[in-house]
């Protein structure tokens, strides 16, 4: 068995595109077991933490480091789903399949790793639909059904609920437990409470681009240990 590619660690990181701060100094290590949940208000930074921990940005100043150092390995061994997935204009399962081309699976087993993974996420019956006509909490399923085709160490998932009823958001909520079931260790962002108390096991509060708290999820919500989160916790606006 491959060895983890976790913990990830986050040394003095910074991201200050145009030399406007989004991300100021941030230290964090992630490590493998219980769900993380990245919480805060809109533009508290946490989309664009997420994405310099997947790779997608490069940090302004410090550095992001796995354990794992094989950039190819790191590529296939993690996921991230966005709040509004990019849906190709090709069916379900030709998404799915073409998500496991591009990781290198053998063409033989692709279409029914991509058959098992849409069965999953309870898609099995939109296998043949344009992507792109499913509705908003369908693509969003489509989008993890082609993570767990792969099935990653670590699914970073931001906002994925953000725009969707509260049927769909059940509907993404089951899956994301799913995941942490089997074992794929869950960092996701989120700006909802609520959300955080179910699928999350410790909250990091992140505000203004800075990390103000970290703590086991019980305790945060029973004890915040920051005047900031007790006051996003009531409904008051950071910038108020």
């Amino acid at each position: 068995m491959a060895a983890s590619i976790l913990p990830l660690v986050l040394e003095d990181v910074a991201y200050a595109p145009r030399g406007q701060p989004l991300v100021r100094g941030i230290s964090l290590t992630i490590e493998a077991g219980p769900s993380t949940i990245i919480l805060g208000a809109n533009g508290a930074g946490k989309s664009v933490l997420m994405r310099l921990m997947h790779g997608l940005l490069a940090p302004t100043s410090g550095r992001v480091r796995w354990h794992e150092v094989d950039a190819a390995s790191l590529r296939r061994r993690q996921a991230m789903v966005f709040q509004r997935p990019v849906m190709l204009r090709r069916s379900a399962l030709a998404n799915v399949v073409y998500a496991l081309a591009i990781a290198g699976v053998p063409a033989a087993e692709r279409e029914a790793q991509a058959r098992a993974a849409l069965e999953e996420v309870g898609l099995r019956h939109v296998a043949q639909r344009p992507a792109r006509v499913l509705s908003g909490g369908e693509q969003q399923r489509l989008a993890l059904a082609r993570a767990w085709a792969l099935h990653p160490e670590v699914l970073f998932l931001d906002e994925p609920t953000a725009n969707l009823d509260p049927g769909a958001v059940r509907e993404i909520e089951t899956v994301i437990k799913a995941f942490d079931a089997a074992g794929t260790k869950i960092v996701m962002a989120t700006h909802n409470l609520g959300q955080a108390r179910r699928l999350g096991d410790e909250v990091i509060y992140l505000q203004a681009g800075r990390v103000m708290e970290r703590s086991p999820i019980d305790d945060f919500f029973a004890h915040p240990a920051t005047a900031e989160a007790a006051a996003f916790m009531k409904g008051e606006l950071p910038w108020a």
